[in-house]
């Protein structure tokens, strides 16, 4: 009788093969690279069914960044909208104080007025004198930019120019040991010259008797004095008044509001007395007469510009 399951190799000869051609088909295929036609094929076959698969989670992440987005913008919105209201309800408040200030000022006779006008500057370069402080801005004589107008970002004086070319300025820092303002004790009104002291954002207040009223912490802000800046913005708070008796005078420093090392964007201000001065077209340095005649001359153009009018003044004089 024929048995139904015929007898075949034995285990332990199966196994053997069954190694053998492993091997062989691994080394095959990693030094000859004989199947990888046939992986590509096979690859390209289960694809279809990898997308069918990974589809259900690719939409639920769809679906949830989507409900996140929305609710994201519906509160940033929300948000903006009660920072919009409060910043308006400031700015009436503001326009009010401001009306207010101005009509006090003019029953005072005080020609203190903050209608300057504003240019934003960018710092294209920061001075590598370790012994000058000075930062170069993107903004020129094209723009109306001229010699001492004074610079300023939103904590308050950061210096003035130094240098205009027709594309570019050079801005002298408040804490340049060449540079002075005069500046004003906000809780006294105290007047004094503050210099820069060249290094960790200081200031120093030279020449002022050790019986003046100055507190540590006392803000000083620009008074206006000498027109070269507008009056009223921050320039440093005093951190150390000390005094020998010895000595005619105290030693006083103070720490700058603006910080030098973080200078990204500046404001280019136009005083009161400037705002008709507008900025010059590019050819306006070759036809300096017909340009500088109905306009007020930038301080560093006073000595040269000033001789063109200078004859019609003889004339109307003699005639």
């Amino acid at each position: 009788m024929k048995p139904i399951f015929s007898r075949g190799p034995s285990l332990q000869l199966r196994l053997f093969l069954a190694i053998l051609l492993s091997a062989s088909l691994m080394l095959a295929d990693s030094r000859l690279g004989a199947f990888a036609n046939i992986r590509y094929l096979l690859n390209s076959a289960v694809a279809p069914l990898q997308y069918a698969a990974n589809l259900p989670r690719e939409m639920l992440d769809v679906l949830r960044g989507q409900l996140s987005s929305h609710q994201r913008l519906l509160t940033e919105n929300t948000a903006l909208k009660r920072d919009l209201l409060v910043m308006k309800s400031n700015m009436l408040l503001l326009d009010q104080l401001q009306q207010e200030n101005q009509r006090l000022r003019s029953l005072l006779g005080s020609p203190f007025v903050r209608d300057e006008r504003k240019m934003v500057a960018e710092v294209m370069a920061v001075d590598s004198d370790p012994y000058s402080y000075q930062v170069m801005i993107n903004k020129g004589r094209i723009d109306g930019v001229y010699e001492g107008q004074p610079v300023i970002n939103d904590k308050g004086i950061v210096g003035q120019v130094s240098y205009v070319g027709a594309h570019n300025s050079r801005v002298l820092l408040l804490i340049d040991p060449t540079n002075a303002i005069p500046v004003q004790v906000v809780r006294n009104d105290i007047r004094v010259i503050a210099t820069g002291g060249g290094r960790n954002h200081q200031i120093l207040l030279e020449h002022v008797p050790s019986s003046t009223d100055i507190k540590k912490g006392d803000l000083l802000v620009s008074s206006g004095l000498g027109g070269r800046y507008p009056e009223g913005y921050p320039v440093a708070r005093v951190t150390s008044f000390s005094f020998d008796n010895k000595r005619p005078f105290a030693q006083i420093t103070a720490k700058a509001t603006v910080q030098f090392d973080r200078l990204r964007y500046l404001l280019l201000v136009w005083p009161t007395d400037r705002n008709k001065v507008s900025p010059q077209p590019a050819g306006a340095e070759t036809t300096p007469a017909t340009v500088v005649e109905p306009l007020v001359p930038p301080v560093s153009a006073i000595a040269t510009d000033a001789v063109v009018p200078a004859p019609k003044k003889v004339n109307h004089a003699n005639q």
